[in-house]
C-alpha cells in the first residue's frame, strides 16, 4: 500500500543517458506525488544540484562518465543531508550491489525494471526502508555471506601472521631449526648457546604462538608460511 504524501517528495535524477532521464522524469511527474527538482547528466553537476535543492531522494546511475557512481554516493553522504540515494544500474552485478549498499545506497534498481516497480522502490526508500528487487536479493545476500566469510578468514590469517611477527630474530632462528627436526642440544650447538637458553627461547615461542608443545609450534609455523617467509628473506 502506498503512503499518502502531505507534500510532494523532491526527487533529483542523475544519469548520463538523457533519454532515460526524461522517461523517469515524465513517469514521476505523471504519478503526481513527486517533484523532480532537477536532472543532471554528469556527477559534478548532479552534486551541485543536491547541495542546492537538498532533495528527499536521488536516483543515481552507477555508471557515470566523469566520476564513479559509488564515489557519488559517498560524496552525497558527506553532505550530511537527509537525502537518500537509490542506485540505478543496467547491471545485476552482485559485487556492485554490495559496494553500493556498503557506501550508503538505500536501494538498488535495474533500469530495465517496470515503471510500477520503480515507483514502489522509490516509495519504500522514502519510507526509510531498504529496497532490492526480489531477483537481486538472493544474489546480494549470497555475495554478502561469502564476503563476510572471506573477510573473517583474512582477519584470522592476519592474526596468525601477527603471532609469528611477534617472534624475535633469535626465536625465529630457534623455530627454524625446530622445523628441521633438530634436538634442543643440536639447536644449542648450531647457535653456540646453552641448552638451557634454547629451552627459554622455546618456552617464549610457545607463549607467543599460543601452543603447548614443540609439535604444535612446528605445525603452526608450517601452516602459516613461516618457512616460505624464511626462504624469501634468504633470496
Amino acid at each position: 500500500m502506498r503512503r499518502e504524501f502531505k507534500k510532494q517528495s523532491r526527487v533529483l535524477l542523475i544519469d548520463d543517458n538523457y533519454e532515460h532521464l526524461a522517461g523517469i522524469r515524465e513517469l514521476l511527474t505523471l504519478e503526481g506525488t513527486f517533484d523532480v527538482v532537477g536532472i543532471a547528466t554528469n556527477l559534478t553537476v548532479g552534486l551541485n544540484l543536491v547541495k542546492k535543492y537538498q532533495p528527499d531522494i536521488v536516483l543515481l546511475d552507477m555508471n557515470m562518465p566523469d566520476r564513479d557512481g559509488l564515489q557519488g554516493i559517498i560524496e552525497i553522504s558527506k553532505l550530511g543531508l537527509d537525502t537518500k540515494v537509490l542506485a540505478l544500474s543496467g547491471y545485476d552485478d552482485a559485487d556492485l550491489i554490495f559496494r553500493a549498499m556498503k557506501v550508503g545506497a538505500r536501494g538498488y534498481v535495474l533500469k530495465t525494471m517496470a515503471s510500477a516497480q520503480l515507483i514502489y522502490a522509490i516509495e519504500e526508500v522514502l519510507n526509510g526502508k531498504i529496497y532490492l528487487p526480489l531477483a537481486l536479493s538472493s544474489r546480494f545476500f549470497e555475495y554478502f555471506q561469502q564476503t563476510f566469510r572471506d573477510e573473517t578468514s583474512r582477519k584470522e590469517n592476519e592474526n596468525e601472521e601477527n603471532l609469528l611477527d611477534a617472534l624475535t630474530q633469535r626465536e625465529e632462528e630457534v623455530l627454524e631449526l625446530l622445523t628441521q627436526g633438530i634436538t634442543y642440544k643440536g639447536v644449542a650447538n648450531k647457535l653456540f648457546i646453552s641448552e638451557t637458553t634454547v629451552k627459554t627461547h622455546v618456552n617464549n615461542i610457545f607463549q607467543k604462538l599460543q601452543v603447548n608443545d614443540r609439535t604444535q609450534a612446528v605445525l603452526y609455523a608450517i601452516n602459516n608460511g613461516f618457512l616460505t617467509k624464511k626462504v624469501k628473506l634468504a633470496v
